[in-house]
């Protein structure tokens, strides 16, 4: 395999699940690329909500404060499910914080739960919990078997949509009916 040239990276990226993607994890998945290299890929899932909400994590870090509203947190992947991450605005930065390629910031240390607790955190943000990752070649693989679409991040995706409608928008605005989409090529 030849190496992925770095100009089509994905990070700062978002990838939409197409339906040859083949992984029930993954059907109508919407993935916020946190990194995308030569050595893999990571991102996190933005279109499911889990079983509880932000305030029963703060209650969980033993974190004082009030969320309203109180969001869903979101299952980010199937990778390391206990652990963390706060998608959110550029607006706040902390312990460990990264910015994503100019777009969003990630940060997973409690130092950003106890900002949004003490409503001194980003403007904007998110939790979730879990992440998607892939070895080196694997996402490059996945993407030569037409399994994503990669398409631009845009603030309104990641932090005014409803998780459930995120996908399906995005779809939309990038002109794709996933309908007419075939998941097997036809022969002649």
């Amino acid at each position: 395999m030849t190496p992925f040239p770095e100009s089509a990276w994905f990070t700062g990226k978002l990838l939409l699940a197409l339906p040859a993607i083949g992984d029930p994890r993954f059907d109508h998945a919407i993935i916020a690329m946190v990194s995308h290299d030569d050595e893999g890929a990571m991102g996190i899932a933005i279109g499911m909500p889990g079983d509880f909400t932000v305030s029963e994590i703060l209650d969980q870090a033993q974190l004082p404060g009030a969320i309203s509203p109180d969001p869903w947190v979101l299952i980010g992947g199937p990778v390391d499910p206990q652990r963390g991450f706060v998608l959110h605005s550029r607006d706040w930065g902390g312990q460990d914080t990264i910015d994503v390629a100019g777009k969003f910031a990630v940060s997973a240390s409690l130092d950003v739960l106890r900002a949004i607790a003490e409503g001194r955190g980003p403007s904007r943000w998110l939790l979730a919990m879990g992440y998607a990752g892939w070895g080196a070649g694997q996402l490059e693989a996945e993407l030569a078997a037409d399994a994503w679409h990669v398409t631009d991040i845009e603030d309104t995706i990641l932090f005014d949509l409803a998780p459930e409608s995120r996908w399906a928008a995005t779809m939309a605005r990038d002109g794709i009916d996933p309908a007419r989409i075939a998941v097997q090529g036809g022969r002649a």
